[in-house]
């Protein structure tokens, strides 16, 4: 027997999900029948099922490439699915988990960008990217696309919002953590930051020290 999906948790509104499928689309008939049978359940309270072959400007607006296509909750998925899969994942939108998991499964899957445009429209996924590049568990590939994010929300003066927290990680017990921190905030162009970067020139580790320097030598000296 299987067991029971766990019902939604109380005090939150219904999970909504939405689906684009096309005509003659292989997958789309197993990803609509799983998603259907999370509706009955009661895991997912809303299905929203749009066919692009009829109504490609749905598409068009949400600069989508190809079917199925599946957003849960905050959850950006395409392509095949298995329904343990779209369950999981459903889950975790309902419970707020799984953000860490969501974006590595995008960095791992080449989909930068996506990640990217995830992070921008979610500014309370912060402190789980800033999670994401200080924990020395996280998976190598994943780190360093995490980082690549960080680097590219600076490029575009977007950094600020996570400074307090990359402050914070100047204190970490790690050095490979406080001297990517000392990275990031020297990328950030903010000269305030400069106060929390000096003590660092007295770091016990070599490479922070370093790091911390050449942040300093690249931020403005405030007036």
């Amino acid at each position: 027997m299987s067991t029971p999906a766990p019902p939604p948790p109380t005090g939150r509104a219904p999970l909504a999900a939405r689906l684009l499928i096309a005509t003659g689309c292989a997958h789309c008939p197993t990803v609509l029948q799983a998603l259907s049978r999370l509706i009955e359940e009661g895991v997912i309270g809303h299905l929203e099922v749009t066919n692009i072959a009829t109504h490609p400007e749905v598409a068009k607006d949400l600069g989508v490439r190809s079917v199925p296509w599946i957003q849960i909750g905050p959850f950006t998925l395409q392509g095949n699915h298995t329904p343990a899969e779209l369950r999981r994942w459903a889950e975790r939108a309902a419970r707020n988990q799984g953000i860490a998991d969501y974006l590595g499964e995008l960095i791992e899957s080449r989909r930068l960008d996506l990640a990217l445009r995830e992070i921008r429209a979610h500014p309370e996924w912060n402190p789980v990217l800033l999670g994401m590049v200080s924990d020395l568990e996280t998976p190598v590939g994943v780190r360093i696309g995490a980082s690549a994010m960080l680097e590219d929300l600076a490029e575009h003066d977007e950094l600020d919002p996570l400074l307090p927290g990359l402050r914070e990680l100047l204190q970490a017990p790690e050095a490979p953590v406080r001297a990517d921190a000392a990275y990031y905030l020297g990328l950030s162009g903010n000269p305030t930051v400069r106060e929390w970067l000096e003590p660092l020139l007295e770091d016990p580790a070599p490479e922070v020290r370093e790091i911390a320097g050449e942040a300093l030598t690249a931020l403005p000296i405030p007036h």
